[in-house]
């Protein structure tokens, strides 16, 4: 099966004073993310398969890119 040829629009939004980032398709709301990997398992969960949420055009990062987390950081290991 061929992929599909439009992509919803998906918006990682700027940091909320937590750090999170609210993940949105077009107009949905998808979920809140606290690090780049959460990001991929939320589009994963919307049947949404992007492998590679820092490398890809088909996001769009508002606010900083995939590794600005602030407040986070201390809490997320790698």
């Amino acid at each position: 099966m061929a992929p599909p040829t439009e992509h919803p629009h998906i918006v990682v939004h700027s940091p909320a004073l937590d750090g999170s980032r609210r993940v949105t398709s077009d107009d949905d709301t998808l979920g809140i993310a606290t690090h780049a990997d959460d990001v991929a398992e939320i589009l994963r969960l919307a049947d949404l398969y992007v492998t590679d949420v820092e490398g890809t055009d088909l996001i769009e990062w508002q606010g900083g890119g995939p590794d600005d987390w602030p407040g986070l950081s201390e809490h997320h290991t790698t």
